[in-house]
């Protein structure tokens, strides 16, 4: 049973994970991201092999993993954000809650998103 108390099921802190073709466009995507105060942290993880499927046929790309850690009351501005950049047809923006985090960590990305 989740505790109604915990800070970040109260405020809606979300890691929210999305995918970008190259560094340096993964890079202007995460200054927009926090000069726009949507995320307080966006971590961006070395080139990796994604393997899926497009158009019905297997496809294979290098691409760099964005962790971004934002609130849910910024989610849809960070989406809009996200999508009016995106480099590819379909953009993968997925949001899993924070449900348990350091509370100070968590109070830092309300006050960073505010």
């Amino acid at each position: 049973m989740t505790d109604h108390k915990d800070a970040s099921v109260l405020h809606g802190h979300l890691l929210v994970l999305t995918t970008w073709p190259d560094a340096a466009g993964a890079q202007a995507l995460a200054r927009t991201l926090l000069e726009r105060r949507l995320a307080a942290c966006i971590n961006i993880l070395p080139p990796m092999t994604s393997l899926y499927t497009w158009d019905g046929r297997a496809q294979a790309g290098t691409e760099h993993q964005l962790l971004i850690k934002t609130t849910a009351a910024r989610y849809a501005d960070l989406q809009n954000a996200i999508l009016a950049a995106y480099p590819y047809a379909v953009a993968e923006i997925i949001a899993v809650p924070i449900v348990r985090g350091l509370p100070a960590y968590l109070h830092w990305i309300d006050e960073s998103t505010s």
